[in-house]
């Protein structure tokens, strides 16, 4: 399980805007969202720098 959707909504953000700001399609950002994903390391880094926590704070690894 991970975090995404706590920490997008917790920010008052939507999908599109943290998919924007990683760089990656709304829709992959959902499948990430919703564990339908795991993403890659480098994904992984931008969401942690994006949300300013450390990937095994969002991702649980």
């Amino acid at each position: 399980m991970n975090k995404l959707k706590l920490l997008r909504e917790e920010r008052a953000l939507t999908q599109s805007e943290v998919a924007e700001a990683v760089r990656i399609t709304t829709s992959y950002y959902g499948m990430l969202e919703s564990g339908r994903r795991i993403p890659s390391l480098p994904i992984a880094i931008r969401l942690a720098k994006h949300f300013n926590l450390s990937v095994e704070k969002i991702f649980n690894y």
